[in-house]
């Protein structure tokens, strides 16, 4: 009789200690997960920090692009509002979108070009621009690895009954830069 309660017991400290294994990692990949995201705004929010320094220093060359320097300052206020990683993905959509406009209508002054402050607002924003990917690909692998754990059987039972959700991706391209590109030589 006894022998049966030693095993019994046995059971569910094993039991007792899986369930608490997947528990401490579903956490593990939670609070990745959320740091990942804390990273993507630390950059996002220097990027924020940059946008009114260049759209000033555009202003000073380009006085009769008004209408474009408003959607950079509109795109920037609508970004730094957005919550969600959907609402977020969109805006900064808009956001790039509307910066590629601004560099692009900056080629066509030579003055602003050659101006050492745009210069190095530029390779700062190009800086930052590239720590938003890096930091959106550390996202997207600890998102893939937590939403992984918590499909998994017998995870999803544990994590269904804990009210783990899946997370949504941080996606920000716009479709049409997804397309391939077209080369024609005449």
């Amino acid at each position: 009789m006894t022998t049966w309660i030693y095993v019994i017991i046995a059971i569910l400290a094993v039991a007792i200690l899986w369930l608490i294994g997947i528990y401490n990692g579903l956490i593990r990949l939670k609070n990745r997960a959320d740091e990942a995201w804390s990273d993507i705004d630390v950059q996002l929010k220097r990027r924020y920090d940059l946008i009114p320094n260049l759209v000033e220093t555009v202003q000073g060359y380009a006085l009769h692009e008004r209408q474009l320097l408003e959607n950079v300052t509109k795109a920037r206020t609508q970004a730094m509002q957005a919550s969600g990683t959907e609402a977020k993905g969109q805006a900064e959509n808009m956001l790039s979108s509307a910066l590629k406009s601004l560099f692009a209508v900056a080629e066509n002054y030579p003055d602003l070009k050659a101006s050492q402050n745009f210069a190095k607002l530029q390779d700062e924003l190009a800086d930052t621009e590239n720590k938003i990917q890096a930091a959106r690909r550390f996202y997207n692998g600890n998102v893939r690895d937590f939403n992984t754990k918590i499909q998994i059987f017998p995870n999803n039972l544990i994590a269904g009954a804990l009210k783990f959700s899946q997370r949504d991706f941080f996606e920000i391209e716009e479709p049409k830069e997804r397309e391939a590109v077209k080369v024609e030589f005449k």
